[in-house]
């Protein structure tokens, strides 16, 4: 025990001679540490308001499948969040995926269209969702004839999250060790079999990371949905029919301000609908990764 106690205050002394030594150090690391401190307090502050406003309002008339100005329910709502969000993710992440797969593994390095994909990839995520919505009303809805819909809704953010999906693959695979791709050719396998016997198993935890910051950018947008998808309050026939996500009905509910205790329960369902997500999201990662 006194060993341990000595050790333990040599190694502080030693932390704090180099700090003496080296000021700018410590302060960095102290600012580090006050912004991670900032970061986390913001959090919990923004999830405990939330939580404290919202859930002493959620009542078994927020989950009717039918919406009126009596109940408010946010069940046609969530429903279009699920549509909306499984059809987006099942065009954008196999475009992207393959895109990212065809960057990293086929194409050159030093190559133009590598370098000009890559600046289109980051300047299209740099461009305000509003944009996306502007360009989904005037292509989808009105050139392609869906109208407000769902399906122009989910192609906007096709679009939108695009980009992301291409740029966190890429990293994935980049990630992935070149003797692991030696290894499998010496073995005598070919490039597709490598890329997804090899490759693409390994850098499945961070395809999914980006799939997961893609499924929030789509469960929290607003603007572009309103120009696209429409706020109807309903549960559409099919993907060409009018309907609003759990954001939008927030939105509504807000701006309307005649429901606000009903829209800080829409903002619990939304949390809980996003953390759901990333916890299925990260089991997922980790089950595929020890499979592989």
């Amino acid at each position: 025990m006194t060993k341990e106690m000595t050790t333990h205050n040599r190694k502080k002394g030693s932390r704090i001679n180099q700090w003496r030594n080296h000021p700018l150090s410590a302060l960095a690391a102290a600012l580090v540490w006050a912004a991670a401190l900032l970061t986390m307090a913001i959090l919990i502050f923004l999830v405990g308001f939330i939580v404290v406003k919202g859930v002493r309002n959620l009542t078994p008339e927020l989950f009717a499948f039918t919406y009126n100005s009596d109940n408010v329910s946010l069940m046609p709502a969530l429903i279009n969040t699920l549509m909306i969000t499984l059809v987006a993710l099942v065009i954008a992440v196999p475009l992207g995926v393959f895109a990212a797969i065809y960057l990293v593994e086929y194409a050159k390095k030093e190559s133009r269209l590598v370098g000009l994909v890559r600046i289109t990839a980051e300047t299209l995520q740099g461009i305000p969702s509003i944009i996306y919505g502007l360009f989904g009303m005037l292509f989808f809805s009105t050139a392609m004839g869906w109208g407000y819909s769902l399906l122009s809704g989910a192609m906007t953010l096709v679009i939108m999250i695009l980009p992301l999906i291409i740029r966190t693959t890429e990293e994935a695979l980049l990630g992935v060790p070149d003797a692991y791709r030696e290894a499998s050719f010496g073995l005598g396998a070919g490039k597709l079999r490598t890329i997804f016997k090899v490759v693409l198993p390994t850098a499945i935890p961070g395809i999914l990371s980006g799939v997961v910051l893609a499924t929030g950018r789509i469960v929290g947008e607003t603007a572009a949905l309103l120009y696209t998808a429409g706020s109807v309050a309903k549960i559409p026939g099919s993907l060409l029919g009018s309907g609003r996500t759990l954001a939008v009905h927030m939105y509504v509910l807000s701006s309307e301000g005649l429901y606000m205790d009903q829209a800080y329960a829409t903002a619990v369902v939304l949390l809980i609908f996003v953390l759901v997500l990333n916890g299925l999201s990260t089991l997922c990662a980790r089950k595929l990764a020890k499979n592989s």
